[in-house]
């Protein structure tokens, strides 16, 4: 199919034509942005459960230090090969965008957790690809969403932020944190914003873990605080729409009511100005008197 065919074919359908240039550049039936939206489909699913075996491989050692040397070989296999496969995500990504660099400077975040190794347990975050796509088929209403995804990121960011601090402060010198029951009630006070101070890491590392669970907790309060403040609006918004709409009822009620009476005043007035049928004959007055 020639590009002039394909023109004259939108143009007749009342679409908007694309440049000759656009098909030249790209197949007519293959566009960029379709191939990287096709792609993105279709890569959901394999990598949410990439994202899990590298939470598992990441927790494991973490949570049995003691593990067999066999089993934390297996784990490191495990986050290589994840890695390599988010690696191979991201480049494909890249190579199916119209603008490759535009690309790359709108997603940085991408290629930072993919070239530094400090910031590689923030990839576990891919688990919200799990997250959007079970929500998207269990509710489609956007405060129900909001609410899964809350919930869902606030279990997901505890738990890896408690797996991170507990690898970073667990035989520390001063390190006060030392199980995963302290490294969770940890990260839990610091995700509400509470911080009894109780537990707290001392390594640099600890403290990188613990600025960026302190504004992942101020995110989620301020997502929980608008999501609240949008159902209030929402409840005002609904009481005022059913006061408005029972007064339009009665409002039409009354219309009806005053319509119906002036029908049966008019129906009485002609009634009476009508002859009756026992009416006599005046000729005086050229009428008939009832």
């Amino acid at each position: 199919m020639s590009v002039k065919t394909v023109i004259e074919r939108r143009r007749n359908d009342g679409a908007t034509a694309p440049s000759p240039r656009s098909y030249l550049q790209h197949p007519i039936d293959e566009q960029p942005l379709d191939r990287l939206a096709r792609w993105q489909r279709l890569a959901e699913w394999p990598l949410a459960a990439a994202a899990v075996l590298f939470l598992i491989g990441y927790a494991v050692p973490i949570l049995d230090p003691g593990a067999a040397e066999g089993l934390r070989r297996v784990c490191t296999v495990a986050l290589v090969a994840t890695w390599a496969l988010f690696g191979v995500d991201y480049a494909a990504r890249v190579l199916l965008a119209q603008r490759h660099l535009k690309y790359i400077v709108v997603h940085p975040l991408d290629l930072i957790l993919l070239v530094v190794p400090f910031l590689r347990p923030l990839r576990l975050l891919r688990l919200l690809v799990l997250l959007r796509v079970l929500n998207r088929r269990a509710t489609q209403s956007l405060r129900g969403q909001v609410a899964v995804y809350v919930a869902g990121a606030a279990a997901l960011v505890i738990f890896c932020a408690a797996l991170a601090v507990l690898d970073a402060e667990r035989g520390a010198p001063t390190g006060n944190i030392d199980t995963f029951g302290d490294a969770l009630w940890w990260a839990a006070t610091t995700v509400t914003t509470v911080g009894y101070g109780d537990r707290y890491p001392t390594t640099t590392e600890g403290r990188f873990v613990a600025v960026g669970l302190m504004l992942a907790g101020i995110a989620l309060i301020g997502v929980v605080t608008a999501s609240f403040a949008s159902w209030l609006i929402d409840r005002v918004r609904q009481v005022e729409t059913d006061s408005r709409t029972a007064t339009a009822l009665d409002l039409n009620a009354l219309h009806a009511e005053i319509t119906a009476l002036r029908s049966e005043l008019q129906l009485s007035r002609q009634t009476a100005t009508e002859p009756g049928p026992h009416a006599a004959y005046r000729p005086e007055f050229g009428t008939v008197a009832g």
